[in-house]
């Protein structure tokens, strides 16, 4: 199809329609280019009821959609994973964030539209900088108010596809999986596509590899006929270890994964059939919505009064006509410190390091250094962990209990469940390094032609200290430029802006001095993020 091309025509629910007064084409052409998932030639097929088609491996691609689901905050790998830096932006075995993975993991298919990214509101710059990175900015990034799980955020984002005029089949990912064999996954989701393009709810279910407790299970049905699909039979709670153990010797069942594929409007019609006070709150959420930038941000008082449910829960478990393929990729939740020691290439000893570490008669260990040399001696079994603020020691059978570590940080009013010590901005990014009795350092980074808001604190006075670049200065009534080695006050109460006019990065140095250093003791005046 021509870029820029409107296309007038939609599947709904297997039904082929167009808008009023238009026919199906009927033209054909042919056009080169590999397959994405393996070395057959393909051709573009534009036909009555097959429109922008692609005939391939004896049957139909369809056009897909990612919808990447980038909730959650990761507790259980913690420290590297905060509240506010979650485990999708980590690199967790992989050369790129999780999250970049994601978006990336259908790329080599034919008719792969723009995806769509649903976080949190906290995370919005964060995830934005994922597809600046990857130099996606086709990207629609829908933003929730507040956790509300799957469901509620798969049906967001299926109004989100639907307005703008296409019901496309929706892959459905979290941000936070590994999938080592990108090839594998791509032939799966061919086979899902084909299936969801006949009306069917698709499932992708692990092949597993061992008697796991931590996921839950998905039962085969019968097979169907001309697919590498079966029937899904149920869906089963995660099981304890003799139950596990007889699932994997009976063939008969695999790990569910959390992946899905359907039809936009498919979806839809099957939460309001299973769950309408969802459909309804989501619906009143999204019209009620709004665009701003980069982002759409549903109506926060409808979606906070949305019920809370899972993609299984909601509508897998109730609806008739599911389905799960098989994926053998190398996948992996990462939902563990040994989970990622598993995925990780390991030394002839079985240990996983990474950064400044010294290792002395240590076998089948996780040690990761982010900023001192870790030195372990004589050890087996331990999962290492040391950032800026933070050194976790865990012993791996006792690797589910970090998460009951947060707990405790949060229920002692602490921040190092929250942040790193380098917190990201839009502008740029601030590093805590000291603080004391009425007093907190900071080191400020602001991104060429970036800006933080017009601002003024009630509590604390601060100094800026420019190490690197030119810095523009509202102080009160007065604007000015500072150079390396130049320094400025901001007193208590004054109405003060921080700018980087130039090419390169400013960097600043930031004494606050007062009674109260929090940072919530920000009035904002003006924003460029809309932050006010």
């Amino acid at each position: 199809m021509p870029a820029g091309r409107a296309r007038p025509y939609r599947w709904v629910r297997g039904v082929f329609r167009g808008r009023a007064g238009l026919a199906p084409p009927a033209t054909a052409k042919d056009s080169n280019g590999a397959c994405g998932v393996c070395p057959v030639e393909r051709r573009t097929i534009e036909t009555e009821g097959k429109y922008g088609e692609i005939e391939h491996h004896g049957y139909r691609e369809v056009k897909v959609r990612p919808v990447i689901l980038a909730g959650g905050s990761g507790t259980r790998l913690w420290p590297l994973s905060r509240e506010y830096y979650p485990k999708p932006l980590l690199a967790l075995g992989t050369q790129r964030p999780l999250i970049q993975e994601a978006i990336c993991r259908l790329d080599g298919l034919p008719e792969v539209s723009a995806p769509i990214l649903v976080c949190n509101e906290e995370h919005r710059f964060l995830v934005a900088e994922q597809l600046r990175s990857l130099d996606r900015s086709d990207g629609l990034i829908l933003l929730e108010p507040v956790g509300r799980n799957t469901a509620p955020a798969l049906a967001l984002a299926a109004h989100a596809a639907l307005a703008e005029g296409e019901d496309e089949i929706l892959v459905v990912m979290p941000a936070d999986q590994v999938i080592l064999d990108a090839g594998a996954f791509r032939e799966a989701v061919v086979t899902g596509a084909r299936l969801a393009g006949q009306g069917r709810l698709v499932t992708f279910g692990i092949v597993p590899v061992c008697p796991e407790t931590g996921y839950g299970y998905l039962r085969k049905g019968a097979p169907l006929d001309g697919a590498d699909a079966f029937e899904l039979a149920r869906f089963v709670e995660k099981p304890d270890r003799p139950t596990a153990e007889g699932y994997l010797d009976s063939g008969e069942y695999l790990w569910n994964s959390g992946i899905f594929m359907m039809r936009a409007s498919h979806w839809l019609e099957e939460l309001e059939a299973h769950r309408p006070d969802i459909a309804a709150a989501v619906e009143r959420a999204w019209r009620g919505g709004e665009r701003d930038e980069d982002f759409y941000r549903a109506a926060k008082a409808d979606f906070i009064a949305c019920p809370a449910d899972s993609i299984d829960y909601a509508v897998m478990e109730k609806a008739g006509g599911g389905v799960v393929v098989p994926l053998d990729a190398d996948w992996s939740d990462v939902g563990s410190w040994p989970a990622l020691w598993e995925i990780c290439p390991r030394d002839a000893e079985g240990n996983v390091t990474q950064g400044d570490v010294l290792a002395e008669g240590v076998r089948d260990s996780l040690m990761i250094s982010q900023h001192r040399l870790l030195a372990a001696v004589g050890v087996t079994d331990l999962m290492i962990v040391e950032t800026a603020d933070a050194v976790l020691v865990v012993h791996r059978d006792h690797a589910q209990r970090v998460k009951d570590i947060v707990q405790r940080l949060k229920e002692q009013g602490r921040d190092e469940h929250k942040v790193h010590r380098t917190v990201h901005r839009p502008w740029g990014a601030y590093e805590r390094i000291c603080n004391g009795a009425r007093f907190q350092v900071k080191r400020i980074t602001v991104k060429p032609g970036a800006s933080l808001s017009l601002q003024m604190h009630h509590h604390r006075a601060e100094h800026w200290i420019v190490v690197t670049g030119t810095a523009r200065v509202t102080c009160g009534d007065e604007v000015f430029l500072l150079g390396e080695n130049e320094s400025t006050y901001i007193p208590l109460g004054t109405r003060h802006r921080l700018e980087n006019p130039g090419s390169i990065a400013l960097e600043i140095i930031e004494v606050q001095s007062g009674s109260y250093l929090g940072e919530d003791d920000i009035v904002r005046f003006e924003d460029r993020y809309k932050r006010c």
